[in-house]
């Protein structure tokens, strides 16, 4: 997973918004809040964020955003 375009196609929209919120070092509460959403939904696109990417921790998730230019 070295791509752009491979990451964003493991990925739906919903999860790269997640991931660019994340990266602007929101919590859960906050990006449910911020997406009109459960917070249970937040820690559910968050754990398959986790699965499709293989990393183990939001800095490998925040790493691998920037890596990816996911996030400006």
């Amino acid at each position: 997973m070295t791509s752009k375009t491979n990451i964003a196609a493991l990925l739906s929209n919903r999860e790269l918004e997640i991931i660019r919120l994340i990266t602007l070092e929101y919590n859960n509460q906050d990006i449910a809040k911020h997406l009109d959403i459960s917070k249970r939904t937040v820690e559910t696109h968050r754990k398959n964020i986790f699965k499709k990417t293989k990393v183990k921790s939001v800095v490998g998730l925040v790493v691998l955003a920037l890596k990816n230019g996911l996030v400006p």
